[in-house]
């Protein structure tokens, strides 16, 4: 369950602050092809962030660059992009491990995602700029998992989500063909800017890339919101019920206790 609430006459808020959005936020990891497990960052393949905005059904799955999320202190930047908006039976059916032939090394084996953090987050439209902001709930204490991921228990970021139609550096963001095809009325956030910051509904396209820019380690002193973690143990985890993934299929000691599996 999502709790945030809106700090009221708070002398920090110079700024004005709105909470466009709340809801649950996930991470996990997949160990590299034909690995049965991870044992540090070197081993991982790809690094995903959930979002399940609260009340809705859907759940965006991000995947980020450099495989961790930015330096929060440091304001470094880390490219990203919905690579799947969808249910949760969906996202767990392409979180399994999973097996295809190939024609030079016959069939291939891809092991399954391990979740390695849940908690909650708002998004936050802070100025011009949109913040998101989120609490750890799981693990209860964060180890070497959460450590090479940069998964604080609590950060915020800004997020800036690119405009399809600007250019990208050569090598660098997706192909034509895999970038976000938004209708006319979405198209207009962008205003011919290369960015738009405000509209959240801008993520919710397969192919919408983003970038997440550090902006704070402490979000309850930055913002006039505070986002309240609940309590959650590996029996009632919001991320085995709303992503479905089964504990049998996907190994949970990152997730419980901060271990590469």
């Amino acid at each position: 369950m999502v709790s945030v609430r809106r700090r009221r006459g708070d002398p920090q808020a110079k700024v004005s602050e709105e909470i466009v959005e709340q809801g649950d936020i996930y991470f996990a990891y997949r160990p590299r092809i034909e690995e049965d497990k991870a044992e540090g960052l070197a081993d991982v393949q790809r690094f995903y962030m959930v979002l399940k905005p609260e009340g809705q059904s859907r759940l965006r799955v991000a995947v980020l660059g450099r495989k961790r999320l930015p330096e929060a202190g440091d304001h470094e930047r880390i490219w990203g992009f919905i690579e799947a908006v969808k249910s949760g039976p969906a996202v767990e059916n392409e979180f399994r491990e999973r097996h295809y032939a190939t024609a030079t090394r016959g069939e291939r084996q891809l092991p399954a995602v391990r979740p390695a953090g849940e908690g909650v987050y708002a998004l936050i439209k802070r100025g011009r700029n949109l913040h998101l902001s989120y609490e750890l709930e799981l693990p209860r204490r964060p180890g070497e998992v959460q450590e090479e991921l940069n998964i604080e228990r609590q950060a915020a970021y800004i997020l800036s989500i690119k405009n399809p139609e600007a250019g990208s550096p050569p090598g660098a963001g997706l192909s034509e063909r895999s970038k976000a095809r938004y209708p006319k009325p979405l198209e207009q956030e962008f205003r011919g800017r290369r960015f738009a910051s405000e509209d959240p509904r801008l993520l919710d396209y397969e192919g919408a890339e983003f970038i997440l820019i550090g902006a704070r380690v402490d979000p309850e002193r930055a913002y006039a919101v505070d986002i309240e973690a609940e309590h959650e143990t590996a029996r009632n985890a919001d991320i085995f019920r709303q992503l479905k993934m089964s504990p049998r299929e996907h190994p949970i000691g990152p997730l419980i206790k901060g271990e590469w599996q």
